[in-house]
C-alpha cells in the first residue's frame, strides 16, 4: 500500500508502510522506532541505547543543530563511541584513541597519524550514520536499509495530527524486562485493567463482559472496536488501533471528552524493550487540562511506574511459559481464549504467525530475573529522564539539609540550655519541635527518594482491603 507525501515544492516521495516489500513477511528491521523523548536528551554528552540488538549512540551535533545517531562502534578498533565525549569542537570523540567524527559520520581527526596524513578521508574511517526523524516530541531511528528510510512512514499518533488543537499529553517511558510483543499483547487487552491495576487505575468492581471486534486487519496492523467500555455504562466511540510493528492506541471518545492510551514498544533485545506511554486528553472544558498541567512531570512518572509494576513480574514469567509451550505459533493451544475480551490478543498472535513477524527469530529468552531486579526503577527510567533526574537531585539536597538541621538541633539542645540557664516554655517548644519537624521531613523525603530507585514489593491490589 502506497501514499504520496509532499516534501519540497513539487518534489514528492512515495511513502511505503514498514515491514519490507515481501507481502507474506514482516521485517522488523525495515521500520522506524522511537528511541527517546527529545526533552529528556542531554546535549552535552552521548546517550547509548540498543534497538533490535544493535547498539547505537545518540548525540547532539552543534554544527547542524540536530540529533544524530551512529552505530555505537568506532571504525578504528570498535570501541563504543557512547563511552566518549562531545569535544570542544562539537565532534563526537572516541574514548580509545581520540578519533573524532562530525554529524555526517566522516572522521575529522586521527591524532596518531603524522602531519600531512590523510587516513581520515577513507570511507573506512567513517562512523555509521543511521537515519533519524523527530515527530510529535520523539526521536526516531531507522535501523534497516537506509535507502528505504525516507520512503517508509514514521509511526505517529494519527488523532493528534488530525485534530492537533486542545490536547494535553502526559508522557512517560521505561525499559521493561519482557519482549515488545509481550508488552503489546498486554496493552491490547483492556479487560485486565480492573484486576491487575486494582487500586491504581482500575477497580475490580468495574469488571464486565467486554465485546471486542476486529474490523480491519493486514500486514500493517489492525483496527478494532469495543461494544462496551471497561467501566459499566461507559459509552461513546471506543476503538483500538495497532500500527505494526510497535505502536498501538486505545481511543475513548465520548461527550465527557476524548482520552487516548498510546504505547510504543521499541525492541531492545530478546526479553527487553523500551516502552513509551503517552496519554493525550481533550476535554470540553479547559479546567481538567489545567489541573493536569499543574502537576510536575516527575510526579506522574512515579505513579505510572507503579502502574507498570502491577504487570511487570507476571509478564516476565508469562512470556517464558508461552515460549516453553511453542510461542506464538502455538498460542491457540497454549492460551484458552473463550471470550471476545481476548479478540485483540488473538489478532496480534495471528499477525505474528501470518507474517512471520518475530522480532528475534530463533533467539531464546535470557534467564529469569530476581524480583528486586524486576522492580528496579533507577536504571530503567530515572537516569534517562530529565525530569526525574532533576527532581531526585533536589530531593537528595533537601533530605541532606533536613537531616543536618535535625541532628544539629538535637545536639545543641543541652548546650543551649546550659548557656542560657532557662526553662522558658517557648525555648522548650522550639528545642522539641525543630528536630522533630526536620526529622519527619527527612523521613518523608527518604521515602520519596526510594521511589526513584525501586518499586513496591507488594502491588496495591494484593494489600488487605479495609472494610
Amino acid at each position: 500500500m502506497l501514499d504520496t507525501e509532499p516534501i519540497v515544492g513539487n518534489i514528492s516521495v512515495e511513502k511505503i508502510y514498514p515491514g519490507g516489500s515481501d507481502p507474506h513477511c514482516f521485517d522488523w528491521q525495515e521500520a522506524w522506532y522511537p528511541v527517546h523523548y527529545v526533552e529528556d536528551l542531554d546535549k552535552s554528552k552521548p546517550t547509548p541505547l540498543t534497538v533490535l540488538g544493535k547498539d547505537i549512540v545518540i548525540w547532539w551535533d552543534r554544527q547542524a543543530k540536530s540529533w544524530k545517531i551512529f552505530l555505537d562502534q568506532c571504525p578504528h578498533r570498535l570501541a563504543p563511541l557512547s563511552e566518549g565525549r562531545i569535544n570542544n569542537d562539537g565532534l563526537l570523540e572516541c574514548p580509545y584513541h581520540g578519533w573524532s567524527f562530525s554529524g555526517d559520520g566522516s572522521c575529522q581527526r586521527i591524532p596518531q597519524q603524522p602531519i600531512g596524513g590523510t587516513a581520515e578521508t577513507s570511507l573506512r574511517a567513517c562512523a555509521v550514520l543511521l537515519p533519524t526523524s523527530e515527530r510529535q516530541g520523539l526521536l526516531f531511528v531507522y535501523v534497516g536499509n537506509p535507502e528505504n528510510a525516507a520512503k517508509t512512514t514514521v509511526p505517529i499518533i494519527e488523532p493528534l495530527e488530525e485534530s492537533p488543537d486542545g490536547w494535553v499529553v502526559i508522557n512517560t517511558f521505561r525499559d521493561v524486562p519482557y519482549d515488545a510483543l509481550t508488552l503489546l499483547e498486554n496493552i491490547l487487552d483492556p479487560s485486565h485493567v480492573a484486576f491487575t491495576h486494582h487500586q491504581t487505575v482500575g477497580n475490580r468492581a468495574n469488571a464486565t463482559a467486554l465485546g471486542l471486534e476486529v474490523i480491519e486487519s493486514g500486514k500493517h496492523g489492525f483496527k478494532g472496536i469495543w461494544q462496551q467500555g471497561i467501566k459499566p455504562g461507559q459509552s461513546g466511540e471506543l476503538s483500538t488501533t495497532f500500527v505494526a510493528p510497535c505502536l498501538m492506541w486505545h481511543d475513548i471518545n465520548s461527550e465527557r471528552g476524548r482520552i487516548l492510551t498510546v504505547v510504543y514498544a521499541t525492541p531492545i533485545r530478546k526479553g527487553e524493550c523500551r516502552l513509551f506511554a503517552r496519554f493525550p486528553f481533550k476535554f470540553p472544558s479547559k479546567l481538567p487540562g489545567l489541573f493536569i498541567k499543574l502537576r510536575p512531570r516527575w510526579y506522574y512518572h512515579i505513579g505510572q511506574n507503579g502502574v507498570l509494576e502491577d504487570d511487570q513480574i507476571f509478564l516476565h514469567y508469562q512470556e517464558r511459559y508461552l515460549a516453553a509451550k511453542g510461542g506464538s505459533p502455538n498460542f491457540a493451544k497454549a492460551f484458552y481464549l473463550p471470550t471476545k475480551a481476548d479478540s485483540f490478543v488473538f489478532e496480534l498472535h495471528q499477525w505474528v504467525n501470518q507474517y512471520n513477524a518475530e522480532p528475534f527469530p530463533g533467539e531464546s529468552l535470557p534467564p529469569i530475573l530476581p524480583k528486586n531486579k524486576l522492580l528496579e526503577r533507577y536504571n530503567s527510567h530515572t537516569r534517562n529522564c530529565a525530569s526525574c533526574r532533576a527532581a531526585l537531585a533536589k530531593i537528595q539536597q533537601l533530605r541532606f539539609w533536613c537531616g543536618t538541621i535535625a541532628v544539629v538541633a538535637l545536639i545543641s539542645t543541652p548546650i543551649l540550655a546550659f548557656l542560657f540557664h532557662t526553662t522558658s516554655l517557648l525555648l522548650v517548644v522550639i528545642e522539641t519541635l525543630t528536630p522533630l519537624t526536620f526529622g519527619i521531613a527527612w523521613l518523608g523525603l527518604s521515602r520519596l527518594q526510594k521511589q526513584f530507585y525501586d518499586g513496591r514489593p507488594i502491588p496495591l491490589r494484593n494489600l488487605p482491603e479495609q472494610n
